[in-house]
């Protein structure tokens, strides 16, 4: 008996769509042979849904529903639309370097003045050098491995390839601007981050839209190298337009006592998954990976840790947070991996969910995975609902019950905001909260 394969609608989409980019995606020869590879293990595997255990709260066949076309290059008129976004974050005294719908826009990006310990190229540019024996492997990642990024690899039209040199010390923070212009469209971007020996630096990655965007998908990807001996902040603040969807992997590999600060701050798109992949390469290194998810209508907002101490004498900490309002959904999935040469790991991670309505849910997995014996770890998550005493001790003192929500809400997020070290990036984080809460009506 024959049987016919049928695919879904979604997956049909994709197939035609990487026919109609080839073309226009950078890079021939082994590039071009490693996306039709990376496109070919995507079609194998299809869109993640929740029979795959890593995928089983965030069912992209069903919340995805269709593939937007890919975004055509940005003319003018979306550069000036860009620019106004751009601008409207308010993230002053860094190192901007714009992306607009999938593409670098030098225009808009800060080129003069460069810190002398940054090696700035774009993605593109690599990828098309047919003097350059391994710009292919650009696009691949042996950290991880799942359709989503390797549909990413098949796709990636441009982003940033940024070295910073041994010793440096970044006098402003390299901020990485993500905007989408073109509604109903999809736009795949992939940077990486290498850090020498010794450097200290702070990377800010922000994602908008502007104004009347709708409807868009972005697929990105970061892959940040560390020597030894590093210090990296790393912050990133998702505030997609409320009807877009955000797929992001992020792949950390830290050097010998390199000292790692990452925090999230979700509260945008309709549907959105921030998975990321932190390897301890060398002893003495050090985590803290703090997180929190501003929710509210319908929205879906994933957050997937895989932390893997793959060497002794490692710390991490992760603390995530969640605020959820009508019948938002929240995931929150935590993995800390101790491999059997890993003694003397300490690993711990907690996270809390607050509600604020009945029909609002909050799905938490963590999870640890220990093969080595001479190792401190645990774990912990709550659910629960705004504390009624302390509201009620609030509004008795003449605050509305808006307000006296929002500080109590403020008061439960501050444990992972604060965890920010910078003081102009910490005010970011607020200010995007802040956003969120004044939404609330």
């Amino acid at each position: 008996m024959n049987v016919a394969l049928v695919k879904p609608n979604t997956e049909r989409a994709l197939d035609e769509l990487f026919a109609v980019a080839r073309d226009r995606l950078p890079g021939t020869g082994p590039v071009a042979e490693l996306r039709q590879n990376a496109f070919d293990d995507f079609a194998k595997r299809g869109l993640p849904h929740r029979r795959l255990e890593e995928w089983k709260y965030t069912d992209l066949r069903a919340l995805l529903r269709e593939v937007a076309p890919l975004a055509p290059a940005p003319d003018q008129a979306a550069l000036t639309r860009a620019a106004q976004s751009v601008k409207s974050l308010g993230i002053d005294n860094t190192q901007k370097f714009v992306l607009v719908d999938g593409v670098f826009a030098p225009q808009l990006s800060d080129l003069s003045g460069l810190d002398a310990g940054i090696h700035l190229r774009t993605l593109r540019e690599v990828l098309e050098d047919s003097t350059n024996k391994v710009r292919a492997d650009l696009l691949q990642t042996s950290v991880a491995s799942d359709a989503m990024i390797s549909l990413n690899a098949a796709m990636a039209t441009d982003g940033l390839v940024i070295d910073v040199a041994e010793g440096a010390a970044l006098a402003k923070p390299i901020h990485i601007v993500h905007v989408a212009t073109n509604s109903g469209t999809s736009a795949f971007t992939r940077s990486l981050v290498k850090i020498g020996k010794g450097a200290k630096v702070t990377l800010v990655e922000s994602f908008a839209a502007a104004d009347g965007t709708k409807g868009y998908q972005a697929h990105d990807s970061v892959v940040v190298w560390s020597g030894d001996d590093v210090e990296i902040e790393h912050v990133r603040v998702m505030e997609d337009a409320r009807d877009a969807a955000n797929i992001t992997t992020a792949i950390f590999t830290l050097g010998a006592n390199t000292k790692l600060n990452t925090f999230n701050l979700t509260n945008g798109a309709s549907v959105s998954r921030y998975q990321a992949f932190i390897t301890f390469g060398g002893e003495g290194g050090t985590l803290a990976t703090n997180g929190v998810n501003l929710l509210a209508g319908t929205r879906h907002g994933d957050t997937t840790l895989v932390v893997d101490h793959a060497v002794p004498h490692c710390a991490s900490r992760e603390v995530f947070r969640s605020v959820l309002d009508d019948r938002a959904h929240s995931v929150f999935q935590g993995r800390i991996i101790v491999r059997p040469d890993a003694q003397k790991t300490d690993g711990k991670m907690m996270t809390r969910a607050l509600l604020l309505s009945d029909e609002a849910e909050a799905s938490n997995k963590p999870e640890l995975e220990i093969f080595a014996d001479d190792v401190t770890c645990g774990h912990g998550a709550t659910t629960g609902a705004l504390d009624e005493s302390l509201l009620f001790y609030l509004r008795a003192r003449g605050l509305p019950e808006k307000e006296a929500q929002a500080l109590l809400i403020a008061a439960f997020v501050g444990e992972a905001i604060e965890s920010i070290v910078d003081d102009n990036l910490r005010d970011i984080a607020i200010a995007a909260a802040d956003r969120w809460l004044a939404a609330r009506g």
